[in-house]
């Protein structure tokens, strides 16, 4: 198991490299000029020119390649354009916002998805089967701001049970898990349905499995079948769509932020696209990737935790 561990952290540093690369190349040739997206299309050239090489713009791109991994080994991030505050000041503010919605999104999707899951797939074809499939097919169908808006309506507007906007405070974490309700919500009803929808699946399929069936035989009760035996070998696929979901629920914050008006990522990534901060467009998109590859990273080690016949490959 350690020798798996440190091949795939191993793996991961050239996996970074390339991502901070690309996203410097993207972040360059984009259109627009910084120097004149600060000082305005009236500024002079004299001016501009002075303003390109304060940000050092005016040096080759290998050079600023080169300034560009160096400082991220020294853990700056650079200086906002558009306020002069140190970026990762900033994104130390955002960041938690952005990590907690993730976090509770998944948590609300595990909660529910698996075992709804697991109920549907015992009971294939029934009732509960039914109702399941159609619930998980809407789930899937709504986009995530749309459902939003309405928890926004009817639980926050109507019934005046949760706050319509805000984050909460930065040290009241009551205030902030009240405030962090419908947002998770939103996107983990979606991410219920897939999660359900999968689990049923890959419990099926494990269940017409010769060792579910020798378990059984065994005289097992029937929870140990279902959740030692069936449940433990139905995981890997789970594990890595929910994986994948924790990627597509940071992307997915944006959405839900600018809807509930929280603060994080999603928010400092819009305001620095229409300003054309690119210093801190730059920061975002390399928190983004690197909190990507962390988690696929996460991943691929639970792998081994779930199925130990990994640690020998």
């Amino acid at each position: 198991m350690l020798n798996y561990a440190v091949r795939r952290i191993l793996l991961a540093i050239p996996m970074l490299l390339v991502v901070f690369t690309i996203v410097f190349i993207l972040v360059r040739v984009a259109p627009g000029d910084p120097a004149m997206a600060m000082l305005g299309q009236y500024a002079s050239q004299e001016v501009l020119d002075a303003l390109r090489k304060e940000m050092g713009l005016d040096a080759p791109l290998w050079v600023q390649y080169l300034r560009f991994l160096r400082d991220l080994l020294r853990g700056d991030l650079g200086i906002s354009m558009l306020n002069g505050i140190p970026v990762t000041e900033q994104l130390a503010v955002a960041l938690p916002y952005t990590l907690e919605l993730t976090l509770g999104a998944m948590l609300v999707g595990m909660i529910l998805g698996i075992p709804l899951g697991v109920v549907t797939a015992l009971r294939r074809n029934q009732g509960v089967d039914y109702v399941g499939r159609v619930l998980s097919l809407a789930g899937i169908s709504i986009p995530s701001f749309y459902l939003g808006i309405l928890l926004l309506f009817f639980f926050a507007v109507n019934l005046h049970l949760f706050p319509v906007v805000g984050g909460g405070g930065e040290r009241n974490l009551l205030d902030r898990l009240h405030h962090l309700v419908l947002p998770a919500l939103s996107l983990g009803l979606i991410m219920t349905s897939y999660i359900m929808r999968l689990t049923r699946s890959t419990m099926l399929n494990v269940l017409n499995e010769d060792f579910v069936r020798t378990a059984r035989s065994k005289g097992l009760q029937e929870r140990v079948v279902i959740y030692k035996h069936t449940l433990m070998n139905a995981l890997i696929p789970i594990i890595s769509v929910m994986g994948i979901y924790f990627i597509i629920n940071l992307g997915s914050s944006i959405m839900t932020e600018i809807v509930f008006s929280r603060p994080g990522l999603g928010k400092v990534m819009v305001m620095a696209m229409k300003q054309r901060d690119y210093v801190m467009l730059q920061s975002v998109m390399i928190v983004y990737s690197t909190l990507a590859i962390l988690v696929t990273l996460v991943i691929d080690l639970l792998y081994g935790v779930v199925d130990p016949r990994i640690k020998y490959r």
